[in-house]
C-alpha cells in the first residue's frame, strides 16, 4: 500500500490517499476537491470508500463532492463497516471532537490520527465537542501500540509514535503510568 499526502484547504489540513493497486480509500478531504480528485483522475485509481477522522469544517469541506462524484460509503465513528481488500481497526479516540476516530493499518504499521495528536502536541480540547479527560484516555489507548508506528495526523508533518513518547510532553510513558 502506498500513502500520499494532500495538503488542502486555508488551515493546511492533511488528506490521505491510501493506494492498493488501483483501489484507494480517501481520509479527510479537507477542501480543495478539484486538487483530490485530480490526483484520484490522473493514477486512474477507483475510490472505495471515504474515511473521515473527526467533522471539523477542515477534514470535511470536500466530502459531499466526493461521496457524490465516486459514489462510494463513508466510514466514520457511526459507521464502522470494512471496505474489502483494506485491512483496518477503526479506534474511538474522542477528545478533539466527540466523533474522533484513528484508523489503524496495521499492514502498513500506520496510523491516520485526526487532531488526536500531532509532531510534538495533540489536539486541542478547547472547542466545542472536545474534552480534556476524554483526550488524555484516547493518548492512553494510542501509547499501548507498537512504538515504530508512523503517525499521519490532520496537520503538519508525518511522526513516528516511539518519537512522540520520548518527546511530546502530552505523550511521555512517565505521565500515563
Amino acid at each position: 500500500m502506498k500513502v500520499e499526502t494532500i495538503v488542502v484547504g486555508p488551515l493546511d489540513t492533511n488528506c490521505y490517499i491510501i493506494e492498493k493497486q488501483n483501489d484507494c480509500l480517501i481520509i479527510d478531504p479537507g477542501d480543495e476537491f478539484e486538487k483530490i480528485n485530480k490526483y484520484i483522475t490522473d493514477f486512474k485509481l477507483n475510490v472505495k470508500g471515504i474515511l473521515i477522522t473527526h467533522y471539523h469544517f477542515d477534514h470535511i469541506q470536500a466530502l459531499n463532492k466526493c461521496v457524490n462524484t465516486f459514489e462510494c460509503p463513508i466510514i466514520d465513528y457511526k459507521n464502522k463497516q470494512k471496505i474489502p481488500d483494506f485491512n483496518y481497526e477503526i479506534i474511538e479516540t474522542k477528545g478533539h471532537h466527540f466523533s474522533s476516530v484513528t484508523f489503524y493499518f496495521k499492514q502498513i504499521n500506520s496510523m491516520f490520527v485526526g487532531d488526536l495528536m500531532f509532531k510534538g502536541s495533540i489536539g486541542r480540547t478547547d472547542l466545542e465537542g472536545a474534552n480534556e479527560k476524554d483526550i488524555i484516555n484516547s493518548l492512553k489507548k494510542i501509547i499501548k501500540f507498537e512504538e515504530n508506528i508512523k503517525i499521519y495526523p490532520g496537520h503538519g508533518p508525518s511522526t513516528y509514535l516511539n518519537e512522540e513518547k520520548k518527546t511530546n510532553p502530552y505523550l511521555k510513558v512517565e505521565n500515563y503510568l
